[in-house]
């Protein structure tokens, strides 16, 4: 990996390993003071090297040199030290050897107490000096682990932390940097990327919400892109009837026929961008929608009370057939528009002096809306293509209708809002077209909002 002094990366190694090695120079320096305290002139080895000096003055002056030597042989037995008793100028009281300069290798340190001790070379020279300066006791020890020796026993320590906060960094940066990548492409109109991660913390969730929103953003743009195709083709023809219209307005001699026709295609017109909103709205972000339980059977009534008149006007009528309450979580406009348009739609293609059938069933958790009537059908090949916007069976017969081909688009997308069904087949007498709904669990909350839309394709 590339590494960036002011990329995340470098900051948690760098952090990382600048706070591991401050803690160990706190730890060392801690413990020097720590250490020099205790090694202070009030503690124990100085009180012990006072009483070794009484004893081997009390063993001399008592005993003489014999005592005095059978004393220091019996100390330095039980040590790898070497002590000796010399005079204020340095002569060993036992072999009567010089010693000064052993004194002077341990004069240089400490001044401030009367107990001396210096390192030299692989030995520790410790002088004691007696209170009316007339003896030195004179130790020779191995030399001490100090310090400063330990220090060697901790510095794999950083080497340690700094290859765990690499990998800490690679960890945390490294997903990171795939997150860039992919958000970088998605900007440049490859809106079908996705981010992969197989992990369950923040950045897997990071992941999960740009996926979330990189959908929603494409079925958006997707439904943006194919709306403004289909009316650009679908304006063209009533645009063109309509200047068709003028010109004959201009040299007919019928001029109320003419204008009847102008009305009639600003009619079409009107419907057409009515419809393309209400398609829109369909498409709209869902995140805004606010969704509330909604009994399906005083819907289905309403809409079939409401539907009747206009079933009269085409010569047929509507028949319901409701199973009772059925509880779906939802909005209560969309649903009304999916089945309206469905009822509208058989009502349409319905032959006069027929019935059409609206039944609502619930079993096992879902509830269906079924409308049949007993119109001419689809040709087989062509039921998943009538959900479409602006597909028409029949262009000629949808036209002389009034219909632009929007109205079962609509149903369909938002039936799948509510993450439901829509089908529709032929009858051996009729055609059928059923919405199934999941019903709300129960206990659900009152309201429910929902935070992603389903992808929306072109065809079901």
């Amino acid at each position: 990996m590339k590494l960036k002094l002011n990329s995340i990366f470098a900051k948690i190694v760098l952090w990382l390993t600048a706070t591991v090695c401050l803690s160990l120079i706190g730890f060392v320096a801690t413990s020097y003071l720590v250490f020099e305290r205790i090694r202070g002139r009030d503690n124990v080895i100085s009180r012990l090297h006072d009483f070794l000096l009484d004893e081997a003055r009390r063993a001399y002056e008592q005993e003489g040199v014999p005592g005095l030597d059978a004393y220091l042989s019996r100390l330095n037995s039980y040590s790898r030290s070497r002590f000796y008793l010399t005079d204020q100028s340095g002569n060993d009281l036992v072999t009567g050897e010089d010693r000064s300069a052993l004194l002077s290798r341990g004069w240089e340190f400490w001044r401030s107490s009367r107990w001396r001790s210096r390192a030299s070379g692989d030995q520790t020279v410790r002088l004691r000096r007696s209170d009316d300066r007339r003896y030195r006791l004179v130790a020779v020890l191995p030399r001490r682990f100090g310090i400063w020796d330990s220090i060697w026993y901790f510095a794999w320590l950083p080497v340690l932390f700094g290859i765990l906060s690499y990998v800490l960094a690679v960890h945390l940066a490294s997903p990171l940097g795939t997150l860039r990548r992919v958000v970088d492409r998605f900007g440049r109109g490859e809106l079908g990327v996705r981010v992969h991660f197989e992990r369950h913390d923040e950045i897997g969730d990071l992941a999960e919400s740009f996926n979330r929103m990189a959908g929603q953003i494409e079925t958006l743009l997707s439904a943006e892109r194919r709306l403004l195709q289909d009316v650009s083709h679908e304006l063209r023809s009533p645009l063109a009837r309509l200047g068709f219209a003028i010109e004959l307005a201009r040299s007919a001699p019928d001029l109320e026929t003419s204008l009847q026709r102008i009305r009639n295609e600003a009619g079409r017109l009107n419907q057409l961008v009515d419809e393309l909103l209400e398609l829109t709205r369909t498409e709209g972000d869902p995140a805004t929608r606010q969704f509330e339980e909604i009994d399906l059977c005083i819907l289905v009534s309403d809409l079939v009370s409401s539907a009747q008149m206009e079933a009269a006007a085409a010569g047929c009528r509507l028949a319901p057939r409701l199973g009772g309450s059925a509880i779906v979580m939802g909005s209560r406009e969309l649903l009304w528009r999916a089945c309206e348009n469905v009822v509208r739609n058989a009502i349409r293609h319905a032959p006069p002096d027929t019935t059409i059938d609206v039944e609502l069933e619930h079993l096992g958790g879902r509830a269906t809306i079924t409308t049949r009537d007993q119109g001419p059908g689809v040709p087989p090949h062509l039921l998943g293509e009538i959900f479409r916007p602006f597909y028409r069976v029949d262009d000629a017969r949808d036209r002389a209708h009034g219909g632009v081909g929007l109205g079962l688009a609509i149903a369909r997308r938002a039936v799948l809002l509510h993450s439901g069904r829509i089908s529709a087949r032929n009858l051996e007498t009729g055609f059928e077209v059923q919405i199934d709904l999941p019903l709300a669990s129960p206990g659900a909350p009152a309201r429910l909002e929902l935070l992603a839309p389903p992808s929306l394709p072109d065809s079901p």
